[in-house]
């Protein structure tokens, strides 16, 4: 990224490959990239299909900046929608270059790829690794989880660290939450 220093604050989107247009998850996906790019974020995904095209399609038709990480290992090309894709030799590497660019996280409904990318988020800046930034879950799918983790951390005399992620139940009240933490005026 040729000015990375000068760049607006870039939110992480993981999510599900498995969603496809019509999908509420894709809906919700692509709403989310619209916000997004509405209040001059830059998104960043795995740039393959499902919620990483939802999200890219949103935010591009908004008119907004799009970043994929892709890997050789998957096979496969990076969806359309993506301004700007950087190729990784891994699927650690794409993990490692996801958390790397976003100032944010927002966490979309998912499978154990997903679960990996919140669990080494989150674990990353439990111990110091990653300095805080937002995590967001949005929906109901992840809050159990959560939920349960948090409570493992409170057992653990944790505390702190439970205040790493935050719940959202709709894409409007993710970027809510994001602009809060960033203190921004839309």
């Amino acid at each position: 990224m040729g000015n990375i220093e000068n760049r607006k604050n870039i939110v992480t989107i993981f999510g599900s490959s498995s969603p496809k247009p019509g999908d509420p998850e894709y809906q919700a996906a692509f709403e989310l990239g619209t916000m997004l790019t509405e209040a001059n974020y830059i998104l960043c995904n795995g740039g393959y299909g499902g919620t990483m095209e939802a999200s890219a399609k949103g935010a591009r038709d908004a008119g907004g900046r799009t970043i994929g990480i892709i890997t050789d290992f998957f096979n496969r090309s990076a969806n359309p929608y993506m301004d700007e894709v950087i190729k990784v030799n891994s699927p650690i590497d794409r993990l490692l270059k996801l958390i790397e660019l976003g100032d944010a996280y927002v966490v979309l409904k998912g499978s154990t790829g997903t679960l990996v990318e919140l669990a080494m988020v989150w674990e990353y800046m439990n111990k110091q690794i990653l300095k805080q930034r937002p995590i967001i879950v949005v929906g109901d799918f992840w809050r159990p989880v959560v939920a349960t983790l948090q409570s493992e951390l409170m057992y653990e005399k944790l505390d702190d660290v439970t205040k790493f992620v935050t719940t959202a139940q709709t894409p409007h009240e993710c970027v809510d939450l994001l602009n809060k933490k960033f203190k921004c005026n839309i």
